[in-house]
């Protein structure tokens, strides 16, 4: 009989990764509560340098890191991944879906991630890549990525009108490219998923606190990577967003700057309104909205 491999979550390194987002203490507290074993990094700059850093404190081969604006649920301590039945090897990095607070997305974007401490030493992303558009402002273009459909997690973006921005600035950049490079036009050249949530996040939230902020950080996004000549990597540098944000804290008509955005990428073709929907809209649309699988079982 074939032996199988059997990962338990419960035996793994836990690390929490933060950097300078409001809510993170109260996250950590929250995750020390549940799995008291859980590390912290905290604070380093670049996504690829982060990420070797959790790398480097891990005393198991396989690792999960947590962002630090998100919360988990508990139930992710009873996940067994059985590798021999899924058709992988022991070396794949997985990924589960993660709930966006704001929009009711559930996908990638602040999910708990399992990682092998060899692949993260050696990978080249972000601010150390090696100079692929796919590697500039992801992780998830490896061969040896795997994507999961279940959700134990969700991120609270929200906790100020800055950290709502820059969530929704990310995702309105990353949405807006297809494997890391610039398109010509969205509704035929990036992945028809991705275009739907890039919809979303440009769109939803407007329900909750801040929310209004994380549609204008997603057409902000979109509206530099698809309108002017914005160096889009910028996206992976968290101290250039900051100053971006406080640009826009300080502009004098925010809401006008929306009406500029959402016009310019509405005569590129893209189907926005104007203005987000209205909160008992936002809400509305969260009750129906059925997230699209990952991938197929």
């Amino acid at each position: 009989m074939t032996s199988r491999n059997i990962i338990k979550i419960a035996d793994q390194d836990i690390v929490f990764l933060s950097y300078d987002e409001q809510n993170a203490e109260k996250n950590y507290a929250d995750l020390k509560r549940k799995i008291p074993w859980a590390k912290r990094v905290h604070g380093v700059d670049g996504s690829d340098a982060a990420h070797k850093a959790c790398a480097e404190i891990s005393d198991t081969k396989h690792f999960i890191t947590v962002d630090g604006d998100t919360i988990v649920d508990p139930e992710f301590l009873n996940v067994e991944l059985d590798t021999t039945a899924m058709g992988l090897n022991d070396d794949y990095q997985f990924s589960w879906c993660g709930n966006i607070n704001v929009n009711g997305l559930k996908y990638g974007n602040g999910s708990l991630k399992m990682w092998t401490k060899d692949f993260v030493q050696n990978m080249k992303t972000h601010e150390n890549t090696d100079g692929s558009d796919d590697t500039q402002v992801e992780f998830c273009y490896f061969d040896n990525y795997y994507q999961l459909n279940e959700n134990y997690s969700t991120s609270i973006i929200n906790s100020s009108p800055a950290q709502a921005w820059r969530a929704g600035f990310r995702e309105g950049v990353k949405m807006s490219l297809d494997r890391g490079s610039k398109v010509k036009d969205l509704n035929k050249d990036i992945w028809a998923k991705n275009l739907h949530r890039l919809l979303i996040w440009m769109n939803v939230g407007t329900d909750v606190e801040h929310g209004w902020w994380s549609c204008f950080g997603a057409r902000q996004g979109c509206y530099l990577t698809m309108c002017t000549d914005w160096n889009y990597y910028l996206t992976r540098d968290f101290k250039a967003l900051n100053e971006l944000w406080k640009e826009n804290e300080t502009h004098n008509d925010i809401d006008q700057l929306m009406k500029t955005y959402s016009e310019s990428l509405i005569s590129k073709g893209i189907n926005i309104g104007l203005d987000p929907l209205e909160p008992q809209q936002s809400k509305f649309f969260k009750q129906v909205y059925v997230n699209n699988t990952r991938r197929f079982k």
